[in-house]
């Protein structure tokens, strides 16, 4: 009876050990969850800006490629094409279209959040503007120095240069922001004897103010 007894309490503390074992490994994974829930937001959190400037870096690279890509063809096929920003139905959207034809050859449309803008607290002299073209606004800048036309359009002639719908030489630039978000802005110019192309990104200048750097 005795030995009974020890072996009822021997079990007893056998069983309680196992459910106090189980117990502690349940806290610990529970404990490990959260560290691992607390770092991913902090990781994910710490991830953001970042992948908001690949947005921006992303829309400034399809700019500038959907416009190098006309001016290609242009040569390519001897052919003009034009280059529309900002039609009338869809705003933030470029268009290259035959000029001969009609014909829609591509289209791109900016991320939502990233519009074709002059963010304010850009420079807005001559002197500090991208190849001195413009004074900061308004975002699509082209016909510098021309009157009339139509100031959201580029036509890429076959010989590779830019001029506008009225066969002016189009000099100018198009900017592009997130709104609010200053060091977000790029820029690219066209320089209308050639079609040559430049872009540029807005930084913070040592001397104060800001300042574009070329690309």
């Amino acid at each position: 009876m005795h030995r009974a007894t020890d072996d009822t309490r021997l079990d007893g503390k056998t069983h309680m050990g196992h459910s106090r074992m189980r117990g502690f490994s349940l806290i610990e994974t529970l404990i490990v969850l959260s560290l691992m829930m607390i770092a991913s937001g902090i990781f994910f959190m710490s991830l953001q800006p970042a992948l908001k400037d690949t947005r921006v870096t992303n829309a400034y690279n399809a700019t500038l490629m959907t416009m190098r890509r006309a001016r290609e063809q242009a040569i390519a096929e001897r052919r003009v094409y034009l280059v529309t920003f900002n039609n009338a139905v869809t705003p933030n959207r470029i268009t290259i279209t035959q000029a001969s034809t009609g014909v829609v050859t591509s289209t791109i449309t900016l991320p939502t959040d990233i519009t074709f803008r002059a963010e304010p607290g850009i420079p807005n002299t001559l002197a500090a503007t991208p190849d001195h073209f413009g004074t900061g606004s308004p975002a699509i800048d082209f016909d510098q120095g021309v009157a009339g036309g139509a100031k959201n359009v580029i036509c890429f002639n076959p010989d590779g240069s830019a001029q506008d719908v009225n066969s002016n030489t189009n000099n100018g630039v198009i900017y592009l922001a997130r709104t609010g978000s200053l060091y977000t802005s790029r820029a690219i110019t066209v320089w209308g004897s050639t079609g040559r192309l430049r872009g540029y990104r807005l930084y913070p200048n040592v001397a104060g103010g800001s300042i574009w750097r070329q690309q």
